[in-house]
C-alpha cells in the first residue's frame, strides 16, 4: 500500500469513526470505488493498526476518566474478594458497587457482553456487505434515520449512578448491530444513550469509552487472520495509524460539540446524500 492511500485511510478511519457516518461504510464504500487495499494480504494488520489509532485518540482525549476507570476496576475485584472472604468468617456483605465511577465500570462490562456476541454472528455478514456498495448505501441511509431521531430526543438527565443495566443491554445492542458497515458505531450508541435518559455528556462519554473493549476485542479476532496470512509490516501501516488518532482526536473533539449543540441533522442530511450515491454507484461501478 502507498503512503498516499494509507494517509487517505487514515483520514477515513479517524474522522468516521467517531463523527456518526460510518467508518466501516466509508471504508467498504472507498476500497470498492478505488480499489485500495483490494488483494492486499496484509489488509488485517493494517486495519489493526488504524483501529490502535483510534484508540489513541480515545485515550488522549479521555485520559483521565479512563485512568480513573481502570483503577475502580482493580478496586471492584479486590473488593469482591474481601467480601467474600469475609462472609466465610462470618461477617456482612461489604458494597462493592458504591461509587460513580464503580458503576460505570459495572455499565461498560455488561454493554460489551451484547456487543461482542453479535459482532462474532454477524462477522461473516459483515463480510459479505463490506464488498459491496449498495448494502453500506442503504446502511447509512438507516444512519440517516438514526440522526434524525437523536437530533430530536429530548434531553436526560442520567449520570452513570442513575442509568441501569437494561440501559447499558440497549446500548451494546445498538453497538454490536452498528458493526454492519454504514451503521454507525458512535451515532448509534449515542442516539440509544440520549433515547435512555443520559445527559448529553455522559451520553458521548459512554458511547467512546465503551468502543475500547469492542474494538479491542475485534482486533484480538482479527490476529487470527494475520498469523494465517503472514502479513508483514510497512511503513504505510504506520504513517496510517498515527493519522487515524489524529483525526480522531479532532473528530472527537467535534463531536463533543455537536452533542452539546443537538446538530445531528447535518449529519443525518450527508449520510443521506452518502448512501444514495452509494446505491447508485452499485449499479455504475462494476
Amino acid at each position: 500500500m502507498s503512503i498516499i492511500g494509507a494517509i487517505l485511510m487514515g483520514i477515513l478511519q479517524g474522522l468516521t469513526e467517531f463523527l456518526p457516518v460510518s467508518s466501516s461504510g466509508h471504508l467498504a464504500i472507498f476500497q470498492n470505488l478505488f480499489h485500495i487495499g483490494q488483494g492486499v494480504e496484509d489488509l488485517f494488520l493494517f486495519d489493526i493498526l488504524l483501529h490502535i489509532g483510534t484508540l489513541i485518540a480515545v485515550f488522549a482525549v479521555f485520559y483521565k476518566d479512563i485512568i480513573k476507570l481502570i483503577k475502580e476496576g482493580f478496586g471492584i475485584i479486590f473488593d469482591f474478594i474481601k467480601s467474600v472472604f469475609g462472609l466465610i468468617r462470618g461477617r456482612k456483605w461489604r458494597k462493592v458497587i458504591r461509587s460513580g465511577y464503580r458503576k460505570f465500570v459495572m455499565l461498560i462490562i455488561v454493554s460489551t457482553i451484547p456487543t461482542g456476541i453479535i459482532g462474532v454472528l454477524l462477522k461473516d455478514l459483515v463480510e459479505e456487505c463490506s464488498k459491496t456498495l449498495i448494502m453500506p448505501g442503504i446502511f447509512l441511509i438507516i444512519t440517516a434515520c438514526i440522526l434524525f431521531i437523536a437530533d430530536r430526543a429530548e434531553e436526560g438527565d442520567k449520570t452513570p449512578k442513575d442509568a441501569t443495566y437494561r440501559d447499558a443491554l440497549i446500548i451494546g445492542t445498538s453497538q454490536g448491530i452498528a458493526t454492519l458497515p454504514g451503521i454507525s458505531r458512535s451515532g448509534t450508541t449515542i442516539t440509544m444513550a440520549l433515547l435512555c435518559g443520559f445527559e448529553k455528556r455522559f451520553a458521548i462519554k459512554y458511547s467512546f469509552i465503551m468502543s475500547i473493549p469492542a474494538v479491542m476485542g475485534a482486533a484480538v479476532l482479527e490476529i487470527k487472520d494475520v498469523v494465517e496470512t503472514k502479513a508483514s509490516l510497512e511503513p504505510a501501516y504506520f504513517v496510517g495509524m498515527i493519522v487515524a488518532a489524529i483525526t480522531g482526536y479532532a473528530a472527537i473533539k467535534i463531536m463533543l460539540n455537536v452533542v452539546k449543540n443537538k446538530r445531528y441533522i447535518f449529519f443525518s442530511v450527508y449520510c443521506l446524500i452518502a448512501g444514495i450515491v452509494a446505491i447508485a454507484g452499485s449499479f455504475i461501478v462494476k
